[in-house]
């Protein structure tokens, strides 16, 4: 007994330190795991034209850092020149004041009148705007140097999570049956129907994701290019980065609005409003929860709160996460409800 002992725990004492040894690596392991598995069939499909393994496996890297990367490429050259832009307006508005309050600001409910007193004090002496500001540029500066900090993280991290992916095509079909087995040791007659939860979970939430975030950026594109908003191609783009984040494209549609109101243009601002609600934010709380449900065989309510609940918990690998928890808990809570009577299913390969 006492030996029993003294094994288990040195047992547990090396599964800590194998996770405390790769737990810098847990982010870009999961999203290597969830690539490689969402583009399994992919992979297959290359491995029947009779590529070699190694090779199969380098092109779907490839073309992951190509389709990750490219778009991020045109994004900074493009937000390059707005920043310059932005650089080069501050200081004009340092040098020769700001303009008058236009006119529609005074027609604000509730704070139009105060807004645009504060505006016309500062066009009238710049060095009040500088004042008001002051208090505020070292928190601007602290919240820009932890967003370059956090860019530089993820980029690492996505680094890795394609280095990681190389090996997982290459011995995906070994890991995938060592899983299988190892959900069988633990789950018995459940395995089956849990691999297979797992397994359309997983694929249904990246391909939802993924298809929503497609399909909200072209939506946003078509948007600001009807209002004539400038950089339309780049700001949606952008709002189909953004879109796979709980709030999304509005990040990118209500900001441009906001401009169209401040240069005067307010047909085309009331228009972009109106279009961002009903044709771009309104479809992305259906679209979403739809295509995963439709994937993992989840109800929508559940996939609604987990897309939700596991962005507010992990951030973005939350947004994967959360529906793949919620699903493997309500397929436990049936078997348990039902006594086994559904975990019938022999356990089938992880990796298919």
């Amino acid at each position: 007994m006492a030996e029993r002992m003294l094994m288990l725990l040195l047992l547990g004492v090396l599964v800590l330190g194998c996770i405390y040894v790769l737990y810098p690596f847990f982010s870009a392991i999961l999203w290597a795991a969830i690539l490689v598995f969402a583009s399994w069939p992919l992979f297959q499909r290359l491995r029947r034209t009779g590529l070699p393994r190694a090779l199969a496996a380098l092109i779907m890297v490839l073309v992951a850092t190509v389709l990750v990367l490219l778009p991020i490429a045109i994004a900074v050259r493009g937000g390059t020149k707005d920043v310059n832009h932005l650089r080069l307006a501050i200081q004009l508005a340092l040098q020769d004041g700001l303009p008058a309050a236009p006119a529609w600001l005074e027609t604000v409910p509730l704070v139009g009148g105060a807004l645009s007193d504060l505006w016309n004090g500062w066009a009238a002496d710049i060095n009040a705007m500088v004042a008001f500001f002051r208090p505020y540029f070292g928190m601007m500066i602290e919240a820009g140097v932890r967003a370059l900090l956090d860019v530089a993280h993820g980029v690492v991290d996505f680094g890795f999570a394609l280095f990681i992916s190389f090996f997982f095509y290459y011995h995906g079909e070994w890991i995938g049956g060592w899983l299988t087995r190892l959900l069988r040791r633990v789950a018995g007659r459940q395995a089956g129907r849990l691999g297979q939860v797992i397994g359309q979970t997983v694929r249904g939430t990246v391909y939802g994701i993924l298809g929503n975030a497609v399909i909200q950026g072209l939506l946003t594109f078509g948007g600001l290019w009807l209002a004539n908003v400038p950089r339309a191609p780049l700001l949606g783009l952008v709002a189909g980065f953004l879109a796979m984040l709980p709030i999304g494209a509005p990040l990118v549609w209500v900001p441009a609005m906001l401009w169209l109101f401040g240069t005067g243009a307010t047909g085309r601002a009331v228009f972009l409003a109106l279009y961002g609600l009903i044709v771009v934010t309104g479809p992305d709380h259906v679209i979403r929860p739809y295509f995963i449900a439709r994937g993992a065989r989840l109800p929508f309510l559940p996939t609604v709160l987990g897309v939700i609940g596991g962005a507010l918990g992990f951030g973005l690998l939350g947004v994967f996460l959360g529906p793949v928890l919620l699903g493997i808990g309500l397929s436990l809570a049936r078997e348990f409800a039902d006594g086994g009577e559904t975990a019938t299913n022999p356990a089938e390969p992880l990796a298919r």
